[in-house]
């Protein structure tokens, strides 16, 4: 436990009382030994006790000495870092949805693993926390504005599909852009009061279309909303053209590499379903949780009440008494 501090570290030492304790039982078992061999007749001793306890006797106690170990750690009040949900924030989701997040590279496909990761990220935050969707491709549009209810973004997703934000290009610059009129909807004081807000993010290529890209970040910059980016898929990427041609479409992450540096949000690389769910589960960890130190001493009071009830169990079935 290596991140375990103690509020009362000088309660530690009763510590030595429990390993004095542990030390006197010791003795007093020898001690028993001793006497039990003074017994002349041991052919009568078998006949009277033919199943001595033999290592089961010792359990009990052994129990004991664990209970108070724990009850000390526990009295000493230990802390530990835990993950607490955050009050308030508001995450917008942005998808690319343009032609190329068909490709197959990735199984069944680049937005279908897309929108099931999404899926999952909206069910790893808060509930109290409100989450809107983006779509952007050669534009950007919201589709489920921010909110708290999880069905609803959910149908969202089942229904980006490539039609969603219009062909002919990747809109990054818009898809920021956008996404900060959403948050802006939630507060209209963001400007001035800016709300904890995230962006997150994903896409498979560099921006070819509408707002310069770093333009956006810095407005995102300024609102102190970071942009978390996901680039999406592999250099083998292809996808089907008119004629059964095959486009090559590999992924491209030096745009969202750069967005996520300006606006101080992280960036990833997934070029698997798999991947990409770990990516969001990753940020999902560090958007809707904060670290912070709390008293952990129920966690070893409580475990010292379990190995409290082990001993008198088996005290009770082995010996039919309590210790």
């Amino acid at each position: 436990m290596p991140d375990v501090a103690f509020l009362n570290p000088a309660r530690l030492w009763l510590l030595v009382g429990v390993a004095v304790v542990a030390i006197a039982y010791v003795l007093m078992q020898r001690r028993r030994s001793r006497y039990a061999v003074r017994f002349t007749n041991l052919r009568l001793l078998d006949k009277v006790a033919p199943n001595r306890p033999a290592w089961r006797r010792h359990v009990p106690a052994a129990l004991f000495l664990a209970m108070l170990a724990l009850l000390v750690v526990g009295f000493a009040r230990p802390t530990d870092e835990v993950r607490v949900p955050k009050e308030r924030a508001t995450v917008m989701i942005a998808v690319d949805v343009s032609a190329s997040m068909l490709a197959t590279d990735v199984r069944p496909d680049r937005l279908r693993a897309a929108k099931e990761a999404a899926r999952d990220f909206a069910d790893e935050l808060p509930d109290h926390f409100n989450v809107g969707l983006v779509a952007f491709a050669g534009n950007a549009t919201v589709v489920v504005p921010p909110g708290t209810d999880r069905d609803v973004l959910k149908a969202g997703v089942d229904r980006l599909s490539e039609t969603t934000a219009g062909l002919g290009g990747t809109a990054i610059g818009e898809a920021i852009t956008t996404s900060l009129a959403a948050i802006r909807s939630v507060d209209p004081r963001a400007d001035k009061d800016p709300p904890p807000a995230r962006i997150v993010l994903l896409s498979d290529g560099a921006n070819t279309s509408g707002r310069d890209p770093d333009e956006a970040a810095g407005e995102a910059n300024t609102m102190n909303v970071p942009v978390d980016t996901i680039s999406f898929g592999t250099t083998a990427g292809e996808i089907a053209r008119r004629g059964g041609v095959a486009m090559s479409v590999p992924v491209d992450g030096d745009t969202l590499r750069g967005v996520a540096e300006k606006t101080k949000g992280g960036y990833h690389e997934a070029d698997s379903k798999e991947e990409l769910q770990a990516v969001y589960a990753d940020i999902g960890s560090s958007v809707g949780y904060v670290k912070e130190r709390a008293d952990v001493s129920s966690r070893f009071i409580g475990l010292a009440l379990i190995i409290a009830m082990a001993a008198a169990l088996a005290s009770m079935f082995w010996f039919s008494r309590i210790p």
